[in-house]
């Protein structure tokens, strides 16, 4: 398996959170995974992950995230992000509006033993407020 940085963080997002697939975390994080996303507080290992993961996509159906830019040094990536989701289950403290939300987002990732060890997102969670409490949907271009 290529453990390059940008081949583990186009597999991260593209077989982990996008299809959900619990099996990829075990394969591509670090047992003691960190992570720190805009949505809450920061998990450890790749079990607290992996709820982290589960939760999103019961309130997200549909959820993915897009690659949009990434840039890529020895051990380390930043990936520029388009987050999407259908609001299906509280989130925020918003009841499920049925609506496609989107934002923007940021994710610092690191890299050890040929595995992720540790990644922060940025997201723009002040737009994600916002759709959820008018109910609204944003679209992003491309820049």
């Amino acid at each position: 398996m290529p453990t390059d940085p940008q081949f583990l963080v186009e597999r991260f997002y593209s077989e982990l959170w996008n299809r959900a697939d619990e099996n990829v975390a075990r394969e591509i994080l670090d047992e003691d995974f960190r992570f720190r996303g805009s949505l809450g507080p920061e998990h450890r290992g790749r079990n607290g992950f992996i709820e982290y993961m589960r939760a999103i996509h019961v309130a997200l159906a549909d959820y993915t995230c897009l690659i949009e830019d990434i840039v890529v040094e020895k051990d380390r990536a930043a990936a520029r992000m388009i987050f999407r989701g259908r609001h299906q289950a509280p989130f925020f403290g918003v009841a499920a509006t049925g609506k496609i939300v989107q934002w923007a987002g940021a994710a610092f990732f690191r890299m050890g033993n040929s595995r992720i060890s540790e990644l922060w997102v940025l997201g723009d969670i002040d737009s994600l407020k916002r759709q959820l409490e008018s109910g609204a949907s944003t679209t992003f271009t491309s820049g």
